[in-house]
């Protein structure tokens, strides 16, 4: 009875409380969680910036290990999570444990073949991320403690997006919390009181993901969810599991692209030498930090769209996108104002080498202007995988990162040299907002005439 009770209360929550309170609710714990993350993310590129540019750019290059474990992670996660909050907005919460049981075991299995994998072919591993012969021992010190540390890093990330689609994102914030001020503590302490180098880094960033991992799993564990985690509950049927993969695909595209383009920048960037690669860098990270907070009210809006969309609220669907997107675009464009002001310093502060900061000024500036155009693409594409629409929010999650940004990083230096690196995110970012815009405005007027249907359907019910 106190299961049932605790999915009432939550059912009313989600669909009854105000669309900015609730948007704000669920997405100001994953704002500061994202933050922090991207803080820790920063730390690490500043504490491995003391040993040298080349450190610098190992940075850059376990990032993409980093990016490919997110990206089956992400995808179990959210492919799981929309699903487990659709079918608890239709009151189905046998399903949802089916669904979350599956979603977590394939990460931990998928995350420790991809673990297994990394340690036996390390080298060949560093140098297909984009690693030079400079930079390839600090990269390998680094790797191999995230390698050690991957079935907990793609559990958590199922673990986590699970408990924001339940509308339970401060516990989701609690558990990356938690890790990433963990790993700022650590990191000073292994790289400079005990000097382990860019091993310290790697050290402090896996031990921060184990206990990111055992704080999320503990929520489960304490019954404190509607979907649960049983051995048991595993699915019998590929259906659910393709179900699964289709629904998470566009996390998996749109991180595994990720990691593929921080790939062929790592090479483009290298043609240049170390300084660029580490310029490069730190420009991602400290672009990361100013793009979080879209990242965060956007994933706040997700658990919105589903489980509004599975209980047929679809003018919540709509009116909660447009109060994303505008709460986005004023916090992005304060962020950017002061980033743009502020450039040099910003990429003094991590790296003092002239050359990286004379790279790092200008790419900094141009993806500050071009991050306005984030938010309608990042909501456009949460919004279409919220509600199952798997096969358009794989497209818009091509795009970025994918269909547009790899050809531009390969063709773009071709005539502008280092320029040309510096400008194919922006021009990405503003050919992936001119296919999102007219597709979302287009759906968004179909939930309209969606919801007039189902308000007739109401009233014609209530009436015999």
């Amino acid at each position: 009875m106190a299961a049932q009770e605790q999915h009432d209360e939550k059912y009313l929550k989600m669909t009854q409380t105000p669309i900015p309170k609730l948007i704000i609710q669920l997405g100001l714990p994953t704002i500061v969680s994202m933050l922090i993350t991207s803080i820790y993310n920063m730390t690490d590129t500043y504490f491995v910036g003391t040993l040298g540019k080349s450190a610098s750019g190992a940075i850059g290059i376990v990032f993409s290990l980093m990016a490919i474990l997110q990206a089956f992670g992400f995808m179990f996660g959210h492919g799981a999570g929309s699903i487990i909050s659709r079918r608890l907005g239709q009151h189905d919460r046998e399903s949802a444990t089916r669904f979350a049981s599956t979603g977590f075991f394939l990460a931990l299995a998928v995350g420790g073949i991809i673990g297994i994998a990394g340690l036996c072919f390390q080298t060949q591993f560093m140098y297909l991320l984009g690693s030079t012969d400079t930079i390839l021992p600090y990269a390998l010190d680094y790797a191999v403690c995230i390698l050690l540390a991957a079935p907990f890093y793609t559990g958590s990330c199922v673990l986590n997006n699970i408990l924001r689609y339940e509308g339970m994102a401060f516990y989701a914030m609690l558990g990356l919390v938690s890790g990433a001020v963990l790993n700022i503590i650590l990191d000073p302490l292994c790289i400079l009181v005990l000097h382990m180098g860019t091993m310290g880094a790697g050290v402090s960033t896996a031990l921060s993901q184990i206990i990111s991992f055992s704080i999320l799993v503990s929520v489960f564990l304490r019954g404190k969810t509607d979907s649960r985690l049983r051995l048991r509950s595993l699915t019998k049927s590929w259906h659910d599991i393709w179900l699964i993969i289709s629904t998470g695909l566009p996390s998996l595209i749109r991180q595994g692209l990720g990691s593929i383009s921080v790939l062929l920048l790592n090479h483009q960037a290298g043609i240049y030498g170390d300084a660029a690669v580490a310029a490069m860098s730190i420009v991602g990270r400290i672009s990361q930090f100013i793009f979080s907070v879209n990242i965060g009210i956007g994933q706040g809006y997700q658990p919105v769209a589903s489980f509004n969309y599975g209980a047929k609220r679809y003018r919540r669907v709509r009116s909660g996108f447009w109060y994303a997107v505008l709460f986005s675009e004023t916090a992005l464009l304060l962020m950017a104002m002061g980033c743009l002001l502020f450039a040099p310093s910003l990429v003094r502060l991590f790296q003092k080498d002239a050359g990286v900061v004379e790279i790092g000024i200008p790419a900094l500036r141009y993806q500050c202007i071009s991050c306005l155009l984030l938010p309608i693409s990042a909501c456009g594409s949460m919004m279409f995988q919220s509600v199952g629409s798997s096969g358009t929010a794989s497209l818009l999650a091509s795009l970025r990162n994918g269909l547009f940004y790899i050809p531009l990083i390969l063709l773009l230096p071709m005539g502008l040299g280092l320029t040309g690196i510096q400008l194919a995110q922006p021009f990405s970012d503003v050919l992936t907002f001119s296919v999102t815009l007219p597709l979302s405005l287009q759906f968004l007027r179909r939930l309209a005439k969606m919801d007039d249907h189902a308000q007739s359907l109401q009233t014609s019910t209530h009436a015999s």
